[in-house]
């Protein structure tokens, strides 16, 4: 019988100009991981006739990242912050996720990393910080 735990998860990227080898991300938070945003695949109108009428529409998938503070992964996300604002330019990422316990595997194309926390929160512990990185596409596949 399988399982859906997250335990077992691997996630990796590569940043253009900045990471070309894809970086293994570690010490993601437990209770948020990462996580994708539902995407909007059509506009919907509705004429005064009251029928409807609609049309595929191409938009990105966001994908929140949340990392531990003392996560080894954390400058990758932190020089990627900083080189774009030093840069002013974006700089495109490619990456997979793959979680063995439902045989599935994500390929990440064309990220460009939105918005991220620029100092971690400090509470009674230090919290999580998240970073989204808009992907032109996200590809599921099975690995079985």
């Amino acid at each position: 019988m399988s399982t859906i735990t997250s335990a077992n998860s691997a996630f990796s990227l590569a940043v253009t100009n900045l990471y070309p080898a894809p970086q293994s991300i570690q010490g993601y938070a437990a209770d948020d991981a990462f996580s994708a945003e539902a995407i909007e695949l059509a506009e919907i109108v509705m004429g005064v006739d009251g029928h409807m009428s609609g049309g595929f529409i191409f938009n990105p998938t966001l994908l929140k990242v949340a990392i531990m503070p003392d996560s080894p992964s954390m400058p990758v996300f932190e020089n990627w912050m900083t080189y774009q604002r030093t840069a002013r330019e974006v700089f495109y990422a490619n990456g997979s996720i793959a979680v063995p316990s439902i045989s599935r595997k994500y390929t990440l194309l064309n990220g460009i990393l939105r918005s991220g926390n620029p100092i971690v929160n400090a509470k009674r512990v230090l919290e999580y910080v998240s970073y989204v990185i808009a992907f032109e596409r996200i590809v599921g596949e099975s690995t079985s």
